[in-house]
């Protein structure tokens, strides 16, 4: 399933459309593919040839995407 957009830039949103169920399943959400955050294709396959990531999970848990995040939350707090 290809997941929009809208889905993970308002992570809880409900679905409205009639054909798919209410709410967002995290995690199906979680293994799909990084495209699903709106990565083109090329973007997506840059990133598992750089680090190894192919899933929305795998980018989560990235080791170098963490000590980022941790880096950017620290100098944020120094503020």
């Amino acid at each position: 399933m290809l997941w929009k957009a809208t889905i993970v830039d308002t992570p809880g949103a409900k679905r409205t459309s009639d054909e798919e169920p209410e709410g967002t399943d995290f995690e199906e959400l979680a293994d799909a593919p990084v495209a699903a955050l709106g990565l083109s294709s090329n973007d997506a396959e840059a990133l598992r040839q750089a680090l190894g990531v192919k899933t929305v999970r795998d980018l989560a848990e990235n080791r170098y995407i963490r000590r980022a995040q941790a880096i950017v939350h620290l100098a944020d707090g120094s503020k």
